[in-house]
């Protein structure tokens, strides 16, 4: 693990609110903290910096070491309806992901330091197990009934007669009877635990990867046909505890139906609405056959909180500045940095412009293992020493999976990740993060965070005022939060939003508000929000577009709010119904430049291409070396791009040697696109403005590679003379945009 590393309770807070900083520090040394207020984190020497400024120095602090709790389980303390068992039988449903690595617990009852209980298992090999306590010293493994295969459907579970004392585990294939049935019986000696509490895919060093669904413990050994028809759902008498897992899906509760009550929950946020081993395809959506998803899929690596303790608190004084703020963090020789926000305090704004940042984005991609870190030596070795020559951050979630990954990596067994939580640390949230090495390519390499940065020190160098605002508050209070403000800026890439986050954005645009859409792949995902603890995110990768994984059939809807995930295309709100422009086309971290449009010095727009020298815009940037790059969007009115809009200039030079390729929505087979277009004229970004309702209009630039070329020759060039012009004119409440007639 890192020397020294944080997170915070919360990525943006309000005047007089408190934030929580939680640390693990492994120096040994007290770790000094200071706050500080955030205006550059690029660290290229060639850029404008790393630019903070002080704020307050806090109170040093005695701050130890701490682990990671990977691995969700479930757990329920059943008490003496549990620790009074004499006979009993532990039934569980299971499709297994991970077979053949380490020992999983499916239902643990095991007390380790008095070598009792027993608890049903697959062991290192691949077989399924009863792990039983024999006599006061050892534990003992009971040898396995049949060497299970991952991804299939089984039904396992162990019986113990204590008038016998034998013990029969058991599997069975889903729909097989039980002439089918591998058993194996032997005798056991099981001392009772002293404690009720029971673990479900976890056990005392170990944890289950797959689905698994419907536990169940009886108060007798069951015979096999017993146990298939109470898996089945049928009244089997001795029932002490059933969980149902199609119940209360949307939250940590694990619902027993049982005739005890005896509920329980589920740990680091396992994933729910999965399809079971009774789906049968006729149903996508969990909502309308719930006993068809009612599985959890538990994996070894699943986090939400990492539960550390609190190291530093600070309440922001009621007179603070919105703006980007961090913790700096020092014990020894380590360092580290913890970025948030402070924005207005509620219906309070202090200018006329605000900035959203991707707070939500930001988490999504937090700790990514990129591809090229995880399969490429030289890669990683040039990613380092950048890291050290610039003075960098030096960690990279790579080499720290530690912390859990993103939703743009897998899981151990391989599905993806679906959930992410700002409740621990995130790598590449941090001053000085670089995401691309090789600076003759990429420029900064910057993405997020230190690449929205390029716009405030913009707007700073030009002696903008401004409000921060974030994911958080926008969710939260909707379209009242963007009222006050006359101009709303995004920054490099927008990505995922919940549908009250696009609700509010597209009613303050047409009650008059100006959007500057600043970066690219923008309003491309839906999220969901967990209500139960902020900070936790979900994506359901389904049914197209550009993506790191691919969603189970039948696993589209989120488990948080019911709805369909996905694209917000497949949603029925294509981006370009909020900006004009959207995701068309993705290449390496390479920058390319736009030509202005012929026609576009004589249009409405004609103002924001004044002062030009040329035709050519951005041929610059400390983001791939150009305005136009990575990801471009498009107009396309069949999506909902106004008719009329004006594209005022288009990015061109997009080699195909990058690769470049276009977005799978939009490529129908090998030779078709879905616009009917030959698709290398559908890699470009299109730069548009058009008119909204009662004065209101937007500015998009569908390049995530835009900004980058702000702080280029100290903020003086092209690109910054054409925001500048836009910026001043969408942010002057006296300006007029008359919508043209129809």
């Amino acid at each position: 693990m890192i020397p020294l590393a944080g997170y915070s309770d919360r990525l943006s807070v309000r005047p007089g609110e408190t934030i929580k900083f939680h640390v693990a520090n492994a120096t040994g040394k007290k770790v000094a903290a200071e706050i500080v207020r955030v205006r550059s984190a690029d660290a290229n020497p060639k850029g404008p910096g790393i630019k903070t400024e002080p704020v307050v120095a806090l109170a040093s602090a005695d701050v130890g070491p701490n682990t990671v709790p990977l691995g969700s389980y479930g757990h329920a303390d059943l008490g003496t309806h549990l620790t009074t068992l004499e006979s009993f039988t532990l039934v569980a449903t299971i499709w297994p992901t991970r077979i053949g690595r380490k020992a999983q617990p499916i239902l643990s009852w095991l007390d380790p330091r008095q070598s009792t209980g027993v608890m049903l298992a697959i062991d290192e090999d691949g077989w399924l197990t009863a792990q039983v306590g024999q006599g006061a010293s050892r534990l003992g493994f009971v040898a396995g009934s049949a060497k299970l295969v991952e991804r299939q459907w089984l039904r396992v579970w162990c019986a113990y007669d204590a008038t016998t004392r034998k013990m029969t585990v058991a599997s069975l294939p889903i729909g097989a009877s039980a002439a089918n049935m591998t058993t194996v019986e032997l005798d056991a000696a099981i001392g009772q635990p002293s404690h009720g509490e029971i673990a479900i895919a976890a056990g005392p060093s170990s944890s289950f990867n797959g689905k698994l669904e419907r536990p169940m413990i009886f108060s007798r050994a069951l015979t096999a046909n017993e146990v298939i028809r109470a898996a089945a759902g049928a009244t089997v008498d001795g029932l002490v505890v059933c969980w149902d897992f199609s119940k209360e899906i949307p939250t940590s509760r694990m619902v027993d139906v049982g005739p005890n009550a005896l509920h329980g929950a589920v740990v680091q946020r396992p994933t729910r609405g999965m399809t079971g081993s009774s789906w049968n395809g006729r149903e996508m959506c969990w909502r309308h056959a719930p006993e068809q998803y009612a599985a959890i899929h538990f994996h070894d690596d699943d986090i939400d909180d990492c539960g550390w303790p609190v190291a530093f608190a600070w309440t922001a004084p009621k007179d603070l500045p919105s703006g980007n703020y961090a913790l700096l963090l020092s014990a020894a020789d380590a360092t580290e940095n913890l970025p948030f926000f402070v924005v207005p305090a509620k219906g309070k704004a202090t200018a006329q412009i605000a900035v959203l940042v991707s707070t939500y984005t930001y988490t999504i991609y937090g700790n990514m293992a990129r591809p090229e870190w995880i399969a490429n030596a030289k890669w990683r070795e040039e990613w380092l020493a950048q890291a050290a020559a610039w003075n960098g951050y030096p960690h990279n979630p790579g080499a720290h999976v530690e912390y859990g990954l993103s939703t743009y990596n897998f899981h151990t067994d391989g599905s993806g990740i679906a959930y992410a939580s700002w409740r621990r640390p995130m790598l590449n949230l941090r001053i000085g993060y670089i995401t691309y090495p090789n600076e003759a390519i990429r420029g900064s390499g910057l993405r997020h965070y230190p690449a929205d940065m390029h716009l405030c020190a913009w707007l700073d160098a030009k002696g903008y005022a401004y409000d921060i605002i974030t994911d958080v508050e926008l969710d939260r209070e909707g379209a009242a939060l963007l009222k006050p403000y006359t101009a709303l800026l995004t920054g490099t890439h927008p990505e995922y939003h919940t549908p009250a986050m696009l609700d509010a954005i597209e009613t303050y645009r047409d009650g008059g508000g100006r959007l500057l859409y600043l970066g690219g792949n923008g309003f491309y995902w839906k999220i969901a929000l967990d209500h139960e603890k902020t900070g936790v995110v979900e994506i359901r990768r389904g049914e197209g577009g550009i993506r790191a994984w691919a969603a189970e059939t039948g696993e589209y809807y989120n488990a948080f709010d019911g709805e369909y995930g996905g694209l917000w295309r497949r949603n029925g709100r294509p981006p370009q119904k909020i900006a004009g422009v959207g995701f068309t086309a993705q290449g390496n971290f390479v920058g390319s430049y736009y030509r202005v449009k012929p026609d576009a010095r004589s249009s409405r727009a004609a103002w924001i291409v004044e002062g030009l020298k040329g035709d050519i815009i951005g041929n610059f940037g400390f983001s791939g070396h150009g305005a136009a790059g990575f990801e471009l969007d498009r107009a396309e009115k069949r999506l909902g791009t106004p008719s009329h809009a004006i594209v005022l200039a288009s990015s061109e030079g997009h080699k195909p040697d990058a690769p470049w390729v276009l977005v799978p929505e939009e490529q129908l087979s090998h030779i078709v696109t879905w616009a009917g277009e030959p698709a290398e004229k559908l890699i470009r970004a299109d730069m548009t403005f058009f008119e909204t309702p009662n004065n209101g209009a937007v500015f998009s630039v569908g390049s995530i590679t835009f900004c980058g070329s702000l702080p280029v020759n100290n903020f003086n060039n092209d690109v910054s003379s054409l925001l500048d012009r836009v910026l001043k004119r969408l942010s002057d409440p006296a300006a007029r945009f008359d919508m043209p007639a129809a």
